[in-house]
C-alpha cells in the first residue's frame, strides 16, 4: 500500500533571499519511454542518468511482472528484455501512469502481440489512445476491445503512413517504435518535435534502427523486419520541466541560484518569458548552468497572453509554476492553456491561499499581482491543500514557499512521480519543509 505523504512548509513571508544551487536530475519523460524502448535489443541495456522518481519505479515493476530482469545501481538501470514472458500490461499498475501505453509499441513489435488497459496518470484533460490505436491498425495489427482491454495482434506488421489528427509526444514515440522492427518504410506526419523524442530516436540508431527526421513534423522510420537492435548505452537528457520548474522558483526566491546540470537550449521559451519580465537570467550554454536572481523583482512586469505550445512552445507542463509567478508580479497577467482543459483545478487552492485569479474559461486565466499568500495555518487550523496533479503539486508548494506562515500539502506522491528528491533540494536551498507520515 502507497504510503501517504504530506509536505510541511515554513514559508519565506517577505523574506526572499535564499541562495544556492539545484543539480537537475535526468529527464523521467525521457527515461520513461527508453524503458519501455529496451524491449527492442537483443539483450540487457544500460540506462544512465534515470531518475528516482515514483513513474519510473512503477515502470520498473510493470516490467518486472512482464518478465523483464532489471538491475538498479544510483542512476543506472540495467534491463534485460530477452527474459520477458507475458506481454499482458498489468491493469492495476497501469492505471497509475500513463506512460505504461508506450509499452505496446515495442511488445507489438517484437512479440506480435500486447493487452493494456486504458492508462492512467494525471486528471488534466482528455488524452485519447485512439490516436496509438489507429496507427496499430494502419501498420497492420488487429485491435479488439473487451472488458476495458486492449487486445493488439500484429498479425502481418508492415510499414505505413500515420499522420496525427492531434500532435501527441507519446504517440510520436510509441509508433516510432512500433515501426522500428516491421517490414518496410512507415512515414509519420504531425509528429511533436519534443527533445525527449530525438534523445530516443538517436539511442534507437545508435543500435541499428534506421530512423530520420526526429526532432521535425514527419519521421521516416525503415524497419528492420524483426531484426532485434544491438544493446547500446543510452543516457536522458536532463530534465527540462524539472530546470523550468525552479528557474521560476528562483526568479521570486532567490537572491541567487544556480542551476546546474541542464540544457539551456530546452528552456529557450521559459527563459524568454521570464527574461521580459524583467527577470535576471544568466545563460551558460557551455557549462550547462543557469543562474537566476530574484534582484529586479519588484519591478517585475505582467505576461502578456502567455499560451502554452508544444516544443519549441511554452511548455504545458511549466503552465502552473508560470501562474504562481504571475501572482507576484505588478499588474494583469493572462494565460491560456491550449493543450489540456482540465489543467487549471489547483487555481481553486492558490486563490483560497490569497491569490487574485479569475478563470475566464476552463482554458483561460487571468491573474492580478501581486498578491500575498497565507499558509494554510493562517487560513484555518488543520487545514490541508492537496497537490492535484505532478505540475499543479510543484505550484502549490511554490506558494507555500512564497506565504506567510506554515502550509500542509498532502497527495505529495503525485510530486514525487515527476520530481526527484523534492524535498532535499529544497532543503539544499534553505526552504524550511518536513515530509510527514499519516
Amino acid at each position: 500500500m502507497e504510503r501517504q505523504e504530506k509536505l510541511k512548509i515554513n514559508g519565506l513571508g517577505a523574506e526572499r533571499n535564499l541562495k544556492g544551487t539545484v543539480y537537475i536530475s535526468g529527464a523521467k519523460n525521457a527515461a520513461l519511454k527508453a524503458m519501455a524502448g529496451a524491449v527492442l535489443f537483443d539483450g540487457p541495456v544500460e540506462l544512465h542518468n534515470v531518475p528516482d522518481t515514483a513513474d519510473v519505479r512503477t515502470i520498473v515493476e510493470i516490467m518486472t511482472k512482464l518478465g523483464a530482469r532489471i538491475e538498479s545501481k544510483d542512476d543506472v538501470l540495467t534491463i534485460d528484455p530477452n527474459t520477458i514472458t507475458n506481454t499482458d500490461i498489468d491493469r492495476k499498475l497501469a492505471g497509475n501512469i500513463r506512460a505504461s501505453v508506450m509499452l505496446t509499441g515495442p511488445l507489438l513489435a517484437r512479440y506480435g502481440k500486447t493487452t493494456f488497459p486504458a492508462p492512467g496518470g494525471c486528471v488534466i484533460g482528455c488524452r485519447p489512445i485512439d490516436l496509438f490505436l489507429n496507427g496499430y491498425r494502419k501498420l497492420g495489427a488487429s485491435v479488439v476491445e473487451h472488458d476495458e482491454l486492449f487486445d493488439i495482434k500484429d498479425g502481418n506488421f508492415h510499414g505505413g503512413e500515420i499522420f496525427f489528427d492531434k500532435v501527441t509526444v507519446g504517440g510520436t514515440e510509441t509508433l516510432v517504435m512500433a515501426a522500428t522492427l516491421a517490414e518496410g518504410r512507415t512515414i509519420l506526419y504531425n509528429c511533436a518535435m519534443e527533445p525527449e523524442i530525438v534523445n530516443l530516436v538517436e539511442w534507437l540508431n545508435r543500435g541499428g534502427a534506421k530512423i530520420s527526421g526526429a526532432g521535425t513534423p514527419t519521421i521516416t522510420v525503415d524497419g528492420t523486419a524483426g531484426k532485434l537492435l544491438k544493446p547500446v548505452k543510452y543516457e536522458a537528457i536532463p530534465d527540462r520541466i524539472e530546470a523550468g520548474s525552479y528557474l521560476i522558483l528562483g526568479a521570486l526566491i532567490a537572491k541567487e541560484l544556480e542551476i546546474k546540470d541542464c540544457e539551456p537550449e530546452h528552456l529557450r521559451a521559459v527563459v524568454s518569458i521570464l527574461s521580459d519580465a524583467g527577470v535576471k537570467i544568466n545563460v551558460d550554454d557551455k557549462a550547462k548552468t543557469i543562474v537566476v536572481s530574484n534582484d529586479n523583482a519588484k519591478n517585475y512586469t505582467p505576461l502578456n497572453d502567455i499560451r502554452t505550445h508544444e516544443y519549441p512552445g511554452f511548455p504545458t507542463d511549466l503552465q502552473a509554476p508560470l501562474t504562481v509567478f504571475a501572482t507576484q508580479v505588478n499588474g494583469k497577467s493572462a494565460i491560456f492553456e491550449t493543450i489540456y482543459e482540465n489543467r487549471f483545478k489547483y487555481v481553486e487552492d492558490l486563490v483560497a491561499m490569497g491569490a487574485n485569479i479569475r478563470a475566464i474559461s476552463e482554458r483561460d486565466v487571468e491573474v492580478n499581482g501581486p498578491t500575498t499568500f497565507k499558509g494554510t495555518s493562517e487560513i484555518s487550523p488543520g487545514m490541508i491543500i492537496p497537490a492535484r496533479d505532478i505540475r499543479a503539486g510543484f505550484a502549490i508548494v511554490m506558494a507555500a514557499i512564497l506565504a506567510h506562515g506554515e502550509s500542509t500539502i498532502s497527495n505529495v506522491h503525485l510530486i514525487d512521480r515527476g520530481y526527484e528528491d523534492l524535498a532535499g533540494k529544497l532543503k539544499g536551498l534553505g526552504v524550511e519543509l518536513e515530509r510527514i507520515s499519516n
